[in-house]
């Protein structure tokens, strides 16, 4: 499976699951571009041509339309046209129980987690479709399909995103456009590392496989999202979680869950 020729446009591209995609993208040939606001994602355009690809980036926020605008022109012109489009960008700082979630911090999850890959997408899916060959990837979550305690606004744009991903499919898909959802479970992630160990275990041990997740398995799985052989998938929503969605939370006692034998 090779992606040599092809362009990816990857959001939130600084650190974890993003920066993990960029460079499995480098190894399989891919021109890779680069869209984060911290400046922190030169550290990954640089690691990206260490690994002996093209790579550019450009600064800007995914809520803020017009910034994607720009920011996607940039690299379009440094690249060229958009291939392949992985909406990897969101945050999860958002807290807190519904009845004390602020309307401020509400509105920032959704223009992040949803109306940022809505941004993304409408930057690029016409010139995909002009071409007759698009690849949309939009990072999702096991809490689209479970909730998560004490973080309403998270778990409903990543539940808004499947409804996205599944539109764009609808629309597309006749024109050479695939639209997929991914949906990590525990991965580990620089923020899920920094978590408490404890913690961490016990949410690992609740999985059949019995560990966290790579950022990098989640990149090789985008990576043939974006392949040519993988044409015929469209809005699909593919877990990569461990087989942690089976409740073996539920099911599993607390001995078992503290990653004790």
């Amino acid at each position: 499976m090779s992606l040599t020729g092809r362009t990816v446009l990857i959001s939130g591209a600084a650190r974890g699951i993003g920066r993990a995609t960029a460079l499995v993208m480098a190894a399989k040939g891919a021109r890779v571009a680069l869209f984060d606001k911290e400046a922190s994602v030169a550290a990954t355009a640089d690691a990206v041509r260490a690994a002996g690809a093209e790579a550019a980036y450009a600064l800007g926020d995914v809520s803020d339309a017009a910034s994607v605008v720009a920011g996607v022109a940039a690299l379009v012109e440094a690249l060229g046209p958009i291939d392949c489009l992985i909406n990897n960008a969101g945050i999860t700082n958002n807290i807190a129980p519904l009845a004390r979630m602020g309307m401020d911090a509400w509105q920032r999850e959704i223009g992040v987690n949803l109306t940022g890959p809505f941004n993304m997408i409408r930057a690029v899916v016409d010139g995909m479709a002009e071409r007759g060959y698009g690849r949309i990837v939009n990072i999702s979550s096991g809490a689209a399909r479970g909730g998560l305690y004490n973080q309403v606004g998270y778990a409903a744009t990543k539940t808004g995103l499947l409804g996205l991903t599944h539109n764009v499919c609808l629309e597309y898909g006749r024109k050479g456009v695939t639209c997929n959802a991914v949906l990590p479970g525990l991965i580990g992630t620089e923020v899920v590392m920094a978590m408490p160990a404890e913690i961490r275990d016990a949410f690992a041990g609740a999985t059949p496989t019995r560990r966290v997740g790579t950022p990098s398995e989640v990149g090789h799985l985008i990576a043939f999202l974006c392949s040519e052989e993988a044409g015929f998938i469209n809005g699909a929503e593919v877990d990569i979680d461990g087989g942690g969605r089976l409740n073996t939370m539920a099911l599993g006692s607390r001995k078992e869950l503290l990653g004790k034998k």
